[in-house]
């Protein structure tokens, strides 16, 4: 993946990945948008099945799974060993499988996983990262899982774009203007995803934040039977 050669951190740079968590709750509506999130997909986890978070940070969400659904089990995977440290030092974080991985090299099998979460992620990666990443998330997705995604939309109205235009500086022009032109779904779709749905769209203090669903296309991965 490119990301390999600018790996861009959860909070956007280093020196405030300790801060990640308390900025996440003040500026971005954090138990809402986590809230649908986790109602989402714990929805649609069947017993005893699996959830991989890709990009899960300082496990915030990873770990709300699993307090939720306790009969399946919950993975996490980012690429920051940093945060995963975060992630690994919380309540309940023995119960999660924690991988470093990038998002286009998930070290799983094909068809291993019946839910793949991204939050906040992909907005941090460029345009051909975001589609390896998302065809990575539908190898190991089950047939007709499902993919949950939160980020960011087209900003609707002048101060969204005005405060958009503002953490584009932090995570770079390149990997979020497909987000400014509203394009995530249809890049969902183009790795093979169907049934793209918004379910939410909320305004936060930097942009505004879409909650997207989608499931995996099987014919897409070559299954006839699909």
């Amino acid at each position: 993946m490119n990301a390999q050669a600018r790996y861009v951190p959860a909070a956007g740079w280093r020196l405030f990945t300790k801060l990640y968590d308390p900025v996440l709750r003040v500026t971005m509506r954090e138990r809402r948008f986590r809230g649908l999130m986790l109602g989402l997909a714990a929805a649609d986890l069947p017993p005893g099945g699996t959830l991989l978070d890709v990009g899960c940070g300082t496990g915030t969400f990873t770990l709300a799974v699993a307090g939720a659904r306790p009969d399946t089990r919950v993975l996490g995977a980012d690429g920051d060993q940093e945060i995963l440290d975060l992630a690994g030092d919380k309540e309940g974080a023995d119960g999660i499988e924690w991988h470093r991985a990038l998002a286009g090299a998930l070290p799983l099998p094909d068809r291993s996983v019946d839910v793949v979460t991204m939050s906040l992620m992909l907005h941090h990666l460029l345009p051909a990262d975001k589609h390896a990443a998302l065809v990575e998330a539908r190898r190991v997705l089950r047939p007709a899982g499902r993919l949950h995604v939160a980020d960011w939309g087209r900003p609707r109205d002048p101060l969204m774009r005005v405060v958009f235009g503002v953490l584009q500086r932090v995570d770079g022009v390149a990997q979020t203007r497909d987000h400014a032109a509203g394009r995530l779904p249809g890049i969902i779709e183009d790795a093979g995803f169907r049934s793209v749905q918004e379910h939410a769209r909320m305004r936060t203090s930097f942009g505004s934040l879409e909650i997207l669903s989608a499931t995996s296309n099987v014919r897409a991965l070559g299954d006839s039977h699909g």
